[in-house]
């Protein structure tokens, strides 16, 4: 039986990204995924006044897995409203609490660091923290105005992310390291600190190392060749990836995965890069990412030889100095670049 994939191209880019890679999976697993594509978008919203009908999330648990493109379009709806609209919904509904984004250089890759051995596992914890949405103001529109943002950490979820990083370190070089900033935020992070603790002791052959969200960031720069899987809380993890993305050559080789890993719910696959408005419909966006992304949905669904074909030719891609360099090729270009190593 075919995989069963929901594909939401979404805003901007997403839509020629998405496209490109729906060709390569279809040439790496030829009849093994079978899409069905879903117009959500900030399009939809201004259509229907929602980013996804009511029974959006029931329409996507009957599928294996989802391929986002790209979701905003900040001129017509404001970010919050995308992202508490479709991104979050979903990512919380399916338990979806790992992301994993990958950082590395593909061959014929220049970062801007003088550097060539860059290998970062970044793990996110994706469904709380900072990013949980309890909060709330008061005396809008007065000089009294307050603003409260909760972030919110469970013993529960935690725990998880962090066996789920272990894990991942476990079957790598065993070396792991942990993201807070408790000599600040002496409740949440203190308790992030305690945990590693706990579930370190889970772990004894993995090397656990801990900083601060601020000497990560430096060390990312100064030093990545010492690092290997990085776990983090929701906001710290968004920002260091993005960091990890400039440092891999850009936001145009930025994949990611939104990870169930208790399998009971469809996971979902995404380029970082968002629907870049300004370059929308110019033919010129970067959609490795997005086919990277789709690799590692293939390896999610058990086909691991095919997602190691899509990662062999993106690699003889670069290696040929194509889609190294932003808006020099063309999306279609280097699509049918890799179609051909293929």
């Amino acid at each position: 039986m075919p995989h069963r994939i929901a594909v939401i191209p979404g805003d901007g880019i997403g839509l020629d990204v998405t496209t490109a890679a729906l060709e390569v999976l279809h040439r790496a697993l030829p009849g093994g995924v079978e899409t069905v594509s879903l117009d959500w978008s900030c399009t939809h919203y201004l259509r229907t006044g929602a980013m996804m009908p009511p029974d959006g999330i029931e329409t996507l648990r009957g599928f294996d897995a989802i391929l986002l493109g790209a979701v905003g379009w900040p001129a017509t709806v404001p970010d919050a409203v995308s992202l508490h609209g479709l991104l979050l919904p979903i990512r919380k509904a399916f338990r979806q609490y790992a992301n994993i984004r990958p950082h590395r250089l593909l061959p014929g890759v220049a970062g801007p660091l003088r550097k060539a051995e860059i290998d970062i596992l970044c793990i996110r914890e994706n469904t709380e923290g900072e990013y949980s949405g309890a909060g709330g103001r008061v005396h809008q529109g007065t000089r009294d105005e307050v603003a409260v943002e909760t972030a919110i950490f469970t013993r529960a979820g935690v725990e998880r992310i962090l066996r789920f990083a272990f894990r991942q370190a476990r079957a790598r070089s065993g070396r792991l390291a942990s993201v807070t900033k408790s000599n600040a935020q002496r409740h949440s992070m203190v308790f992030w600190d305690e945990m590693t603790d706990l579930v370190a002791a889970e772990f004894p052959d993995v090397e656990v190392t801990r900083y601060h969200v601020d000497a990560m960031a430096a060390r990312m720069v100064m030093a990545p060749e010492s690092l290997d899987v990085v776990v983090a809380s929701n906001l710290f993890g968004d920002i260091l990836t993005d960091l990890g993305a400039a440092i891999q050559g850009g936001l145009g080789f930025a994949a990611s995965a939104n990870i169930n890993p208790d399998g009971d719910a469809p996971s979902m696959f995404e380029p970082v890069h968002g629907s870049a408005p300004d370059i929308a419909g110019q033919g010129i966006a970067n959609p490795i990412a997005a086919v990277w992304s789709g690799a590692m949905m293939l390896d999610h669904l058990g086909e691991g030889a095919a997602a190691a074909r899509i990662m062999a030719a993106l690699g003889r891609v670069t290696g040929r100095g194509i889609g190294t360099l932003p808006g020099r090729d063309r999306t279609e270009v280097i699509t049918a670049a890799i179609l051909e190593e293929m």
